[in-house]
């Protein structure tokens, strides 16, 4: 296999993943079913948040059965059994009517399923084919669409749901995201055994490119026994929980500006949320992970508190909501990349479902309290206010972290001759 061959396939398989992940994506339209539940469903605002909280958790606890599965028979099966997965939760969703349960069911515990064996396999796949000056890149590129799907869910869902209702808009998906997850799941590939990418940019290391080399290849079980991983993992806790909050809400807190247009609120969130995974990859690829998890973490404390004060101007509130999920969407690409820099690509799929797990604690756990706070007092401030907290005590740990792992870069960072693919063995 040429090396041009290889490339071709790698990025066949990189926006294959990006496909699969458009159509994943409609986890983040909740915001804009949730504001469709008509009242005499008699949910609370509470119930209402929580097929989204549990689909985030369950996603995330998927992530460890798909990475191993992933790193064992390969991508293609997997995400194939995401699509099948989430499919049926939209669709018995739909079939409930009203039912609290029937949305927990499907959305929350089968789409939560399918989501996490679709997400599980995209990425992992598509990073292996390309050298470690390019991992913040692919990686940004695959999950860009996961946050970019609102762009156009959003839109379809609110026209949906206004001719059909929220059932019909359910079931439609669930047959549309079969189609789309399933077909797109046929282009996935990992690279053969003994594949080297090829990397122009080789000679350039260690100070020119913030890209890491693990010094060992490292199984979860030995990942988690390192300080390393509990650092990383808890500020994807925070990462997650705020980012995850906002976007289950966008639709909600535009109401009083955008009227009816509210859904126009997640699409703008979308595009930062994308836009910002691949800006991250791009920008810590050269300045480092844990840096560039610092920004984002910085410029999220004070941009979350935004909605509360200015709700009523759409301009403002857009802006922020771009900002917002820009700095979102920015962990999303980090820690992955950070999880493959630093334990290796060896045991990676598994290894980043573990990581996952971290993303699913917070999704479930902030925008739940939001809900309660909502019941509680009518608006959500309180829950805002955690959120600003948290973000700071993520910047605060990127920095401490960056210190304790500042010699390893120098150390594990050796110049190296660029190796051509191999053909396998």
């Amino acid at each position: 296999m040429t090396n041009s061959e290889t490339v071709n396939k790698g990025w066949r398989v990189t926006f294959a993943g990006t496909g699969i992940n458009l159509a994943l994506g409609v986890l983040y339209t909740w915001s804009v079913i949730k504001a469709a539940i008509p009242a005499d469903w008699g949910w609370t605002a509470a119930q209402k948040s929580d097929p989204y909280a549990l689909a985030c958790f369950v996603f995330a606890i998927a992530m460890i059965p798909a990475g191993r599965l992933q790193d064992k028979i390969g991508p293609r099966w997997v995400a194939t059994i995401g699509g099948v997965m989430v499919a049926m939760g939209c669709i018995i969703a739909g079939l409930s009517g009203s039912s609290y349960l029937g949305f927990v069911i499907g959305f929350g515990i089968f789409g939560g399923i399918g989501i996490g064996f679709g997400y599980a396999a995209a990425t992992p796949a598509a990073v292996k084919w390309f050298p470690a000056s390019r991992t913040g890149l692919i990686a940004g590129l695959v999950v860009a669409g996961f946050g970019l799907a609102s762009v156009y869910i959003a839109p379809t869902a609110q026209a949906l749901l206004n001719a059909y209702g929220v059932s019909t808009t359910m079931i439609i998906f669930g047959v549309s995201f079969f189609v789309i997850v399933v077909g797109l799941s046929q282009l996935l590939r990992n690279p053969p055994a003994g594949y080297q990418p090829f990397d122009p940019k080789a000679h350039l290391r260690p100070t020119d490119i913030a890209a890491a080399k693990p010094p060992v290849e490292m199984n979860w079980k030995e990942m988690i026994r390192t300080t390393n991983f509990w650092m990383f993992w808890i500020m994807y806790v925070f990462g997650a929980a705020a980012g995850l909050m906002v976007i289950g809400s966008a639709a909600s807190m535009a109401k009083a500006s955008l009227g009816t247009a509210a859904f126009v609120a997640v699409v703008v969130l979308s595009v930062g949320n994308a836009g910002g995974r691949i800006l991250a990859g791009v920008v810590s690829d050269r300045i480092g992970r844990q840096w560039t998890l610092f920004i984002a973490f910085m410029i999220q404390s004070m941009v979350v508190l935004i909605p509360l004060f200015f709700a009523d101007n759409a301009v403002i509130l857009l802006v922020a909501l771009m900002t917002i999920g820009a700095c979102y969407g920015a962990n999303l690409t980090l820690f992955p990349s950070a999880t493959k820099d630093h334990f290796g690509m060896k045991s990676f799929g598994l290894n980043y479902g573990v990581m996952f797990t971290a993303w699913g604690v917070g999704g479930l756990i902030l925008p739940r309290i939001a809900g309660m706070v909502k019941d509680m007092t009518g608006k959500e401030d309180i829950a805002f206010y955690i959120a600003s907290g948290l973000m700071v005590c993520g910047a605060l740990l990127a920095v401490f972290n960056q210190g304790r792992t500042r010699g390893q870069k120098v150390e594990v960072e050796k110049p190296i001759i660029a190796a051509r693919p191999a053909t396998g063995h």
